[in-house]
C-alpha cells in the first residue's frame, strides 16, 4: 500500500469515527485531519507521506524532553514486564509513585511535598479544587468554597476546570457550569482585593492562576503582580493554587515558573512535562502546612481517588523524564536557546511590518501581529490564522490565539532544541510572515 493510499484510507475512517478535541467537528468532516503524524524523532514529527515538521509547540506544550527517547520506553516496558499497574486506594502503593512523589517534592520550591496524582492537568486542577474545599471544611471553615480565578486563564474542560478557565468560548460550550468561581481582571491586585470584600473572606477557599497565562495567549503577570497576591491570600487566609500544567518542568528557564516570581503556592499543579507526554500523568502538590492540617483533622477515608492514581507505569516514565531532564541540562538549555530564539525574532521584527510584540520566558512566547507596530493597532482580519498556516505548509507548526482582540502567534518548541534547529524555526516563520505580508 502506498503512503497515499494509507492516507487516504485514515481519513476516512477518521472522518467517520473519531471524535477530535478542540476542533471544528464540520471540518473534520469536509476535509479530515489536517496532518496524520507517523513518527517523531528530536524536535521533529513526520506524517504518513513522509513530510516532516518542526514543532514548534511541543505538541501540547508538553513534550519537553523531545520526542523518541529510547530510555523512556525502556523504562516503561520494563515496569509493564515487572508490574504494570496496581491500585494505590486503601492506603496501597508501589514503588515509582514513592519515589516520584519524594523526587517532586525535591525539586518544587519550598516545601510543597505532599503529593497526589492524577491522569493530567484537568484532573489536577478538579482535584485541587477539591482539596482546598475539603481542607477548609474539616477546618471548621465549610463556608470557604468560593475560588477566585483570572480572566484570559485556562485549566482544563472536566466540569470544574472549564468552569475555573476564564475564556468565554469554554464557557459557552455548555449549559450548566459548576458554582463557586468568580473570574477578576488578570494583571490588577486591586480587583482581587475588591473581589474579595465583595464575596466576603470568609467564604473564599483559593486564588488560582497560571503563573504564566499559556492557552490566553502566553500572558506575563506584571512585575510584583504575583507577590502581591501572594501578599493578599496570606492577609485574608485564602489560599493559593499556581497552575503550572504548561509552565512546569523547565518550560520557562527554571524547573517551575513559581520560580521566576519568587513565591510558594499552597497547591501546585502540574502535569504536561511530567512525562513529556509519553503516557499520561499528573499531579497536585500540597505544602507543608496544608498536606499536615489534612492528616490532622481528616476523619475516615478521604473520599477522591481516581483508578490510574500512582499508576506505576505511570509513574516509572515520569521519573525517567525528570532524570533525563536533570543529565542533559535541559532547564538551562531552555533558557538558553529561549533567549537566543528570542533575540531573533526581535530581529525579526525589525525587517517586517507586521510583527509587533516579542515576549518569552525560556522556551515559552508570543509574537504579536499588529498593522501599527508604533501604535499597536490591529488589523481587522487575524493574521495569525494565515501565518500559522503558511508555516505549517512550509514545515513549522505552531498555534495562534485570537480570543477577544488578540492576534497572537504562541510557541512553545521541545527543551532540547539546539541552535541549528532554532535558525531553522525562524526562517520558515520568517518565509510565512513575509508571504502573508507581501499578500495584503
Amino acid at each position: 500500500m502506498s503512503n497515499e493510499t494509507l492516507r487516504q484510507e485514515l481519513v476516512e475512517l477518521d472522518k467517520k469515527y473519531f471524535i477530535h478535541p478542540t476542533s471544528s467537528l464540520q471540518d473534520q468532516q469536509e476535509n479530515g485531519p489536517g496532518i496524520i503524524f507517523d513518527k517523531a524523532e528530536g524536535v521533529y514529527v513526520t506524517d504518513v507521506n513522509g513530510k516532516k515538521y518542526l514543532e514548534g509547540m511541543a505538541s501540547l506544550w508538553n513534550v519537553n524532553i523531545g520526542y523518541g527517547r529510547k530510555e523512556i520506553a525502556e523504562a516503561a516496558k520494563e515496569q509493564l514486564e515487572k508490574c504494570a499497574y496496581v491500585s494505590s486506594f486503601t492506603g496501597l502503593s508501589n514503588e515509582p509513585a514513592i519515589r516520584l512523589a519524594a523526587k517532586i517534592a525535591e525539586i518544587t520550591p519550598g516545601d510543597l511535598n505532599g503529593v497526589f496524582f492524577t491522569s493530567g492537568g484537568s484532573e489536577s486542577n478538579d482535584s485541587a479544587y477539591k482539596f482546598v474545599r475539603h481542607y477548609w471544611k474539616v477546618k471548621g471553615k465549610p463556608e470557604k468554597t468560593k475560588i477566585i480565578a483570572r480572566e484570559r486563564a485556562y485549566h482544563g474542560v472536566a466540569s470544574g476546570s472549564t468552569s475555573a478557565t476564564g475564556i468565554k468560548s469554554f464557557h459557552e460550550f455548555t449549559t450548566s457550569l459548576a458554582p463557586g468561581f468568580v473570574h477578576i481582571d488578570p494583571d490588577d491586585p486591586d480587583a482581587f482585593r475588591k473581589a474579595i470584600e465583595e464575596e466576603g473572606a470568609d467564604t473564599i477557599a483559593a486564588f488560582l492562576t497560571e503563573p504564566i497565562q499559556g492557552a490566553g495567549g502566553v500572558n506575563f503577570p506584571k512585575e510584583g503582580y504575583l507577590k502581591e497576591i501572594r501578599k493578599i491570600c496570606d492577609e485574608y487566609d485564602i489560599l493559593f493554587i499556581a497552575d503550572e500544567v504548561i509552565s512546569g518542568f523547565g518550560r520557562t528557564g527554571k524547573m517551575f515558573a513559581c520560580e521566576h516570581y519568587d513565591i510558594v503556592p499552597d497547591v501546585m499543579i502540574m502535569a504536561k512535562g511530567i512525562s513529556s507526554g509519553y503516557i499520561q500523568l499528573g499531579a497536585v502538590v500540597l505544602r507543608e502546612h496544608v498536606h499536615q492540617d489534612l492528616i490532622k483533622y481528616s476523619k475516615g477515608v478521604l473520599m477522591h481517588g481516581l483508578t490510574y492514581s500512582g499508576h506505576p507505569t505511570a509513574c516509572a516514565v515520569g521519573l525517567k523524564n525528570i532524570e533525563i531532564m536533570e543529565n542533559e541540562n535541559m532547564v538551562e538549555n531552555s533558557k538558553v536557546m529561549g533567549d537566543l530564539l528570542a533575540s531573533k525574532l526581535k530581529e525579526l521584527q525589525k525587517e517586517t511590518d507586521i510583527v509587533g510584540e516579542v515576549r518569552h520566558l525560556g522556551l515559552v512566547g508570543a509574537i504579536e501581529l499588529v498593522k501599527n507596530q508604533e501604535t499597536g493597532e490591529r488589523f481587522k482580519e487575524k493574521l495569525s490564522v494565515k501565518v500559522v498556516a503558511k508555516a505549517r505548509e512550509r514545515g513549522l507548526i505552531l498555534r495562534n490565539v485570537v480570543y477577544w482582540d488578540k492576534d497572537t502567534i504562541v510557541y512553545s518548541p521541545p527543551l532540547c532544541i539546539n541552535e541549528k534547529e532554532v535558525n531553522e524555526f525562524v526562517d520558515i516563520l520568517k518565509g510565512a510572515i513575509f508571504e502573508v505580508q507581501t499578500s495584503l
